[in-house]
């Protein structure tokens, strides 16, 4: 018996045909999933490991349309950020004095709300607006191995390069998206600068009420609509007015992103961005590596590495911080059809918040649990 197939979780296929068959009778589809990342680190000043873990349910509910293109549906996100450790995943990098997020989403929020907007598909699926509880970082420099769930676990390879002074989830906004042609199309959206994923309604008071938003749009081009995540060459642009409830203020930027996917095996990526203020945790940061999966075709077993060069930002972080190179390499492997494993090797050269440091090492191990 093969090992994958003793996590196959057969016990649980009637599970799997109940949320089939609600699919087909109601038009609503979920997933629930966990995902622990633990990371520990050659530092001996700080807390040296840490822990977390993040509980999601999802899902979406086709109210109109049904069958067609042109489907509307609530969309829908709730998870539970919490840490095992003194500090959570997220914290790691500043405690070492590294000026950026190891485990970007890996916090401990607790209960919180990510996603609750509507979606609508229009013009035969060429365009999607959504609006309510967004989270911007599903829209804004989309990038085919930018997930932290299944990818790198660094922020510095994932939206913006981190040098986009992101809201938090949750935000009240609208977004909307479309093809110009078969190959450019366009993405812009307009949201609230202070959302509270804790608290995502007073999103309401605070659009309304602040008039202080986060805004982006993004011109690109792909080699065919379905692989448009896949074989993308974009640029956004985004501007923020601050928060005054955050403190943060107001800032602008661009970042740019080229990627590849080679004989649906290959993805080689260059990626980039420049930031003036806003929140940002870089002012100026280059990335660039590839991926490269031993079998062919999307969700399969993959294996990644990645060089960052960052430049910290002056707002963020005060004048002198020097600049840091973040290495990364991580090989994904599937154990059934449910369960990721991802050890995960990151090599920091000269961390920013810390000069007597040259070389920090950070070794990591997620798993994920899709239901």
């Amino acid at each position: 018996m093969q090992i994958d197939a003793l996590f196959d979780l057969e016990f649980l296929d009637p599970y799997f045909e109940a949320k089939a068959s609600l699919e087909d009778a109601t038009g609503i589809s979920f997933g629930v999933d966990y995902t622990t990342l633990g990371l520990t680190t050659t530092d001996n000043n700080g807390n040296g490991s840490s822990a977390s873990g993040i509980a999601r349910f999802y899902g979406a509910w086709e109210l109109l349309g049904r069958g067609t293109p042109n489907t509307g549906a609530l969309v829908f996100k709730v998870e539970h950020r919490h840490a095992y450790t003194a500090i959570p995943a997220s914290g790691l990098g500043f405690d070492v004095g590294y000026a950026g997020l190891i485990g970007t989403p890996f916090n401990d929020q607790g209960a919180r709300v990510t996603n609750l907007y509507w979606r609508q598909r229009f013009g035969d699926g060429h365009g999607t607006v959504i609006g309510g509880f967004l989270d911007t970082s599903d829209y804004v420099d989309a990038f085919a191995l930018g997930s932290p769930w299944l990818h790198y676990t660094n922020f510095v390879f994932s939206t913006g390069s981190a040098t986009i002074g992101l809201p938090d989830d949750a935000t009240f906004g609208i977004a909307g998206a479309m093809f110009l042609t078969d190959n450019i199309y366009v993405i812009a959206g307009l949201a609230d600068a202070n959302g509270d994923s804790n608290e995502v309604f007073s999103g309401f008071e605070t659009f309304f009420g602040e008039n202080e938003y986060f805004s982006s749009v993004e011109v690109g081009w792909t080699s065919a609509r379905e692989r448009l995540i896949f074989d993308n060459i974009h640029a956004t642009f985004w501007h923020t007015d601050g928060s005054g409830d955050l403190g943060i203020d107001d800032g602008w930027g661009v970042v740019g992103s080229a990627s590849w996917y080679v004989r649906e095996q290959w993805l080689p990526f260059l990626r980039g961005g420049y930031s003036k203020d806003g929140g940002a945790l870089l002012e100026a940061s280059v990335s660039a590596g590839i991926g490269w999966q031993p079998h062919p075709g999307p969700g399969r077993d993959l294996l990644a590495v990645g060089v960052n060069w960052g430049r910290p930002s002056e707002a963020s972080f005060g004048k002198g911080a020097d600049d840091q190179i973040t290495a990364e390499f991580f090989y994904r492997f599937n154990v059934g059809e449910h369960l990721a494993i991802t050890p995960d090797v990151q090599v920091i050269f000269d961390p920013a918040l810390d000069p007597s440091k040259d070389v920090i090492g950070v070794l990591g191990l997620r798993a994920r649990l899709a239901l």
